[in-house]
Formats: structure tokens, sequence, C-alpha cells
């Protein structure tokens, strides 16, 4: 948006008309798409610029041509896709499922509660999380009649969440960045960093999002919803692990499966690139304070393809399973491409920083990290992105929490409530990446998980305002 244009409600347009559409047609293209050509209207009636409504140029364009889609395409999809495919030649995965998965799960809880452990254990980034944990958990989880929404509920929560609470990735080095600097308290990056981890005890969202996960896969929360309990039910009683009506993100894949021909599944084919992803990602992270997370991914593809190599597999075999993997993501790369076009429009028409000025000294110090949580849920529930609110709410709102009261732990619990709110909208919105990938590799319709899932998304959200403000009250 140019400089002289200040942003308006409009801008808060095709995000609303996305959500809306979404859960009213349960078309998420059909939406994306929508909410795209709505923010090309908004532009053009606040410039007047009739170069503003060709949102192909404007806006599809430079998304898809962005570094960020590119790391989504390369990284996400190809890299992981094509490992999943070399997993559907190896039996790879499958046979860790069976082998170690089988002897822990023995019911729905149990195998939900490993489903739980591996989204702990892939604390990565919500990404990895979901794909790994969604791809590894399915075959056992099915096996047990556990729902699909469920199972993304499981997987989705773990995600994003854990990776605000384990800070073994790449998350505090980017909060960082973007913090140092902006008070007395934090003056370079390594004090951000240093400051992220002591905020971590008051990222209450973070903390109730994977508690409640854990609760519920031990069928232990006392309330999970009427839609999922409903889902629930229908699984245990009919096997049926999707609704009637429901369109998964992914084909189902076949009921027996059948990998290359002569080729004896082994945990290797599992357990090595398994362990080159979590070795790059969190050696270097833990030795130099360095991000590998992208080498990571692509480490683990090209070692699951030399150890198939390696064990027996033929060349054209191993090709072949790593192209298959990457085609069946093609539904997801279109998806995720309007999701990442439609958070270019939210950034260009400063949707984010609209409402974080619309409500800023507007509010007293003690309902400050409640508004910060309420507000980081909206922005990341409408734009699909945690990192992209963060970028936006953390250098405004923590010079303003300073403002207000410049004790650090004040500011701890303010930082705290923005880490958590913000995630929570990562986590919930059916424009999220990790809200799409939890569902293609869950088998789950996405617009089921979202419904089934918010509900105890938006109380652990409640539950988190409401301790940052009473730890405000106990520290004042």
């Amino acid at each position: 948006m140019p400089a002289d244009v200040e942003p308006t409600w409009l801008s808060l347009l095709p995000a609303l008309v996305t959500i809306v559409l979404a859960f009213a047609t349960r078309q998420v293209l059909v939406a994306l798409f929508a909410g795209i050509l709505t923010g090309a209207l908004v532009l053009y009636a606040q410039t007047g610029m009739p170069s503003d409504l060709n949102f192909i140029h404007r806006f599809l364009l430079p998304a898809l041509g962005s570094e960020g889609y590119a790391r989504i395409l390369l990284i996400y999809l190809w890299s992981l896709g094509g490992l999943i495919g070399l997993w559907e030649k190896t039996g790879g995965a499958r046979h860790f499922a069976e082998s170690v998965g089988g002897r822990l799960a023995r019911g729905p809880r149990s195998a939900l509660l490993f489903s739980w452990v591996l989204g702990c254990v892939f604390h990565q980034g919500g990404t990895v999380s979901t794909v790994l944990t969604g791809t590894t958990v399915k075959p056992v989880a099915d096996r047990h009649r556990v729902s699909h929404e469920e199972l993304a509920y499981v997987v989705d929560s773990t995600a994003s969440p854990i990776a605000t609470i384990l800070p073994f990735n790449a998350w505090p080095a980017y909060v960082a960045g973007l913090v140092a600097g902006t008070i007395e308290l934090l003056p370079d990056t390594r004090a951000g960093i240093g400051f992220f981890v002591a905020s971590l005890r008051f990222n209450f969202y973070g903390m109730f999002a994977v508690v409640a996960t854990l609760l519920f896969a031990l069928d232990l929360l006392p309330w999970v919803g009427g839609t999922m309990a409903r889902a629930r039910d229908r699984a245990r009683a009919s096997g049926a692990l999707d609704a009637p009506n429901a369109e998964p993100l992914l084909p189902a894949p076949p009921e027996v499966h059948a990998h290359t021909r002569g080729y004896a599944p082994s945990l290797l084919d599992f357990a090595v690139p398994i362990g080159v992803l979590l070795g790059v990602a969190v050696l270097p992270y833990l030795l130099f304070r360095s991000n590998w997370i992208d080498e990571a991914f692509i480490g683990c593809a090209l070692s699951a393809m030399l150890v198939a190599k390696a064990r027996g597999m033929r060349l054209a075999d191993v090709l072949d399973g790593f192209v298959r993997g990457c085609q069946s993501m093609t539904i997801g790369a279109i998806i995720l491409g309007l999701a990442v076009t439609l958070g270019y429009v939210a950034k260009e028409l400063d949707t984010a920083q609209y409402l974080v000025t619309s409500i800023g000294g507007l509010v007293p110090a003690a309902a400050l990290p409640a508004l910060l949580t309420a507000v980081c849920m909206g922005i990341a529930f409408a734009t699909g992105t945690s990192w992209g609110t963060y970028a936006v709410v953390f250098p405004v709102a923590i010079p303003l929490a300073f403002a207000l009261n410049p004790d650090p732990i004040y500011i701890q619990i303010c930082f705290g409530a923005i880490l958590g709110g913000a995630v929570f909208g990562d986590q919930a919105s059916p424009i999220s990446d990790t809200t799409i990938l939890s569902s293609m590799f869950t088998g789950c319709d996405l617009m089921d998980h979202v419904k089934t899932q918010l509900p105890l998304a938006l109380a652990a959200a409640g539950l988190g305002a409401v301790l940052s403000t009473a730890m405000v009250a106990l520290n004042g």
C-alpha cells in the first residue's frame, strides 16, 4: 500500500470473506480465491489505481515468486512429500508404526498418546511436526478407530504450540530479531533470545494447548465440544473415520500396503532420515545458535533415498517413489499457494497494523496481556501465520508494555501473551499452513478439522488470557 494511504477497516474484508466462505461452503479453494479478489477491490478502493485490480500481477505472482512460498514448495511439500513417497516404496514409516506404535498402541487412547509423544518429539515447528507425525501415526490410529478429526487435533495441537515451549528451533532467534533494540531490556539479539526463554513460563496458551491435548489423548479432558464428541463416538461405534460428507485433501491410501517387491522394510528406512532431520536441526542450534531447518529437511529426504539404494532398491524405484510423493502434494501446493497469496494481501493492506494501532494506547496495564492475546489471536486467525503476526505485533507491543510498566516480569508476561495468542491463529485458522497440513496428512477434511478443533483451542486461549491477567495482578 502506498505510504500516503492509511489502512482502514476495509483491510479486514479479505480475511473476513475468506473465513466466512470457508465455513459456509466448505470449499477452501473458492474461499481463498474470493479473499484475494476482495483484496484487489479493497486496494483499488483505497488507491484509485486501476492496476491494483489486476490481482494476478499485484498479488498472485509476487506471493508465489517469494522466498517464503519457494521454501514451502521445496522444503515442506517436495522434500517431505518425496520422503513420504519413498516411505510408501520402502514401507519404512508403516514398519515403524507397526513395530513401535503397534506395541505401544493397544486402543484409541494409547494410539492418541503415541501421536502426542511423536508430536512433542518433532518439535521443530508446525510444518515438520504435522507432516511427520500425521504420516507416521495415521496407520496405527486408523486401526484403532481413532477418527481423523481427533488425530488431526492431536497432531495440530502439538505442532506450533510445542515449538514455542521447547526452544530448540528457529523460533527464539526469529522473535529475538524482531524485539532487539526495541527497549533497553533488549539491546541485541542475544538478549532477545534470553528474554524469549525467560518468557516461556508465561506462554500460557502454548502450555494449555499441549496439556489439553495430552488429557484429550488420555480421555481425561472433561469437555471436548459437541462436534469432536460426535466424531469420536462415530468412529468408535461404526469405524467411520470421516464424516459422511468429508472430502480429505489427500486420497486415501490403499487398504493393503504394497512396498517394492523384494525389498524388506527396516527401521533404518525410518530412523536414519528422522535422525538426520533432528540432528541437523537441533545440534547446530545447541552448539552455534544456527538455524539449519531447511538443510535438515533436504538432508532427511536425501538420506532416505541413500538408505533405500544402499539396502538394495533399484535407483529407478527410488526416484519413482520420490516423484510420486511430490505429485501427491499438488492440491496442497495450490491451497498453500493461495493461502500465502492471501497473507501477502493482508500485508499489502496493512491488516495487522490497522488492528494494532486501532487498539494500542486505549488499554490499562493490567488488561494489556489479555488484550495482546486477543489481538494476536485475531490477526493470526485472519492471516494464517504466527510469524507474520509476531513481525507486526512485537515491535509495537513491547515498547507499549514497557511504557506502561517497565518491570521485566510484566514485560515477560506480555511477551508470553503474544507468543501464545499468535500460535492460536496458526493452529486454528483454516488458512494456516499447519492447519492445512495437519488435515492433509491425517486424512481429515479441512473444515471438519477446523470445526472440531476450534472450541478446544478457544478454551485454552481463554484460560491463558485469564491467567495472564492474574499474573499481572499477583506481580503488581
